[in-house]
């Protein structure tokens, strides 16, 4: 194969890829801290394609570990935060909204504080758009309505 043959295959194939990223939209992001040891980010996660995705995972340098969660209620009625070890589906034209309270990003064992303002970075992988990284600022402020508190406590001795 000649290198034009091999520049030009290499180019398509980009090409090809690049539509799959215009599919993901992420916006309205935020993090906020719990405590020192942990931390947490929330969002809205839109996929604008025509196809369903999943997203698989989630990685950051900010802490030891970067996992996706949710809240279920368990057999006493109590809310119980849980990792998702499966990811979370977003389908076509349609949108998962992250939460407190509800699906989430979980940051568990922080390099360091978050502080006011400063940005997270976080990069999501996504089954068909592939890798997607946002930065997130940091909004110790911010509140959703209807949010409920929960106890992460367990989760900062990465437990």
């Amino acid at each position: 194969m000649s290198l034009k043959s091999t520049l030009i295959g290499a180019l398509m194939a980009t090409t090809f890829a690049l539509p799959a990223f215009a599919d993901i939209e992420i916006h309205d992001q935020y993090a906020r801290s719990s405590n020192a040891m942990a931390g947490a980010a929330f969002m809205t996660i839109h996929n604008h394609g025509d196809m369903d995705d999943h997203l698989l995972s989630v990685t950051s340098d900010a802490a030891a570990r970067v996992e996706l969660h949710t809240h279920v209620e368990n057999a006493e009625g109590v809310m119980q935060m849980i990792h998702v070890e499966d990811g979370l589906d977003i389908p076509a034209g349609g949108e998962i909204v992250m939460q407190r309270g509800g699906d989430h990003v979980m940051f568990m064992g922080l390099n360091d504080p978050f502080e006011q303002d400063e940005v997270v970075t976080i990069t999501f992988t996504f089954e068909h758009a592939g890798e997607v990284t946002v930065e997130i600022p940091v909004d110790q402020a911010r509140e959703e309505h209807g949010a409920m508190e929960m106890d992460h406590s367990d989760h900062a001795s990465g437990n």
